[in-house]
């Protein structure tokens, strides 16, 4: 008994010490995979999931959504980050920013 709680008090606090690290790569993550399956879709004219093929390894805990009347795609991971791509015409797949999205 003590050896389980002892193991996830240190689980527990690896995590918490590397909270940033961790925000950090799921940030870059979701903002990735929210322009490579905005690009793929709108441009590509690939299912949504089938975008998910060209995912990097590691990229597993990435959900994808899809706006189809806003042309957006949102990648999300753990409910801890979230990036939105916009398609337009002319310009591609574009990331919107938490301004952009708020002022909707």
């Amino acid at each position: 008994m003590y050896i389980g709680a002892f193991f996830l008090l240190i689980l527990f606090a690896v995590l918490a010490y590397n909270f940033a690290f961790i925000k950090g790569q799921l940030n870059v993550g979701t903002a990735y995979g929210a322009r490579v399956a905005c690009s793929c879709h709108y441009i590509g004219g690939r299912d949504l999931e089938d975008c998910k093929k060209d995912f990097e390894p590691g990229m597993e805990v990435i959900g994808l959504s899809l706006d189809e009347e806003r042309r957006r795609v949102t990648a999300s991971a753990l409910m801890i980050a979230s990036a939105t791509a916009e398609f337009r015409e002319g310009w591609g797949c574009v990331m919107l920013t938490e301004a952009q999205l708020d002022q909707e």
